[in-house]
């Protein structure tokens, strides 16, 4: 289903917040409840619950699609605001390829492709061209912030 702008009239996916053609506002945001729940525990003691029972998992954890889990598989994997991105993230701040993640000696590499707003890691910029992920690294790439989970069990 789609949802068309009101500003130029082009289709989006239903959901979206914003105009993936103009950038133009589609829909409000709800409000949100900012009571807090519970505490969580280390990331160590949660990792069962979050990933797979081998691999790495993205949690997204900020952004109109929180709560999404994408397994993360295979030695190349995109992420972007194109549609044949391995991961879609559908807001105007994220490049249509934003980011890729290879399989190295250690686990995934994380590279930035040239996004126009940057990608973030634990709250810096990515200024390399490469970082090794590791378990419970919080990456931002626009208005999305999500958590890398590996799996401990083997």
């Amino acid at each position: 289903m789609t949802e068309s702008c009101t500003e130029c009239g082009h289709a989006n996916l239903v959901g979206s917040r914003f105009c993936s053609s103009c950038g133009g506002q589609l829909s409000r945001e709800t409000e949100v409840s900012t009571e807090a729940l519970e505490t969580l525990g280390g990331i160590e003691g949660t990792v069962g619950m979050h990933a797979p029972s081998s691999g790495a998992v993205l949690v997204v954890t900020s952004g109109h699609q929180a709560g999404t889990r994408y397994a993360i598989a295979g030695e190349q994997l995109t992420v972007g605001r194109h549609p044949d991105s391995d991961i879609f993230l559908d807001d105007i701040t994220v490049s249509r390829r934003h980011v890729e993640l290879k399989i190295g000696s250690t686990g995934y590499v994380l590279s930035d492709v040239g996004s126009l707003n940057g990608t973030y890691l634990n709250g810096e910029r990515l200024e390399a061209t490469e970082a090794i992920l590791t378990n419970g690294d919080d990456l931002q790439i626009g208005k999305f912030k999500l958590l890398y989970l590996v799996s401990w069990t083997s």
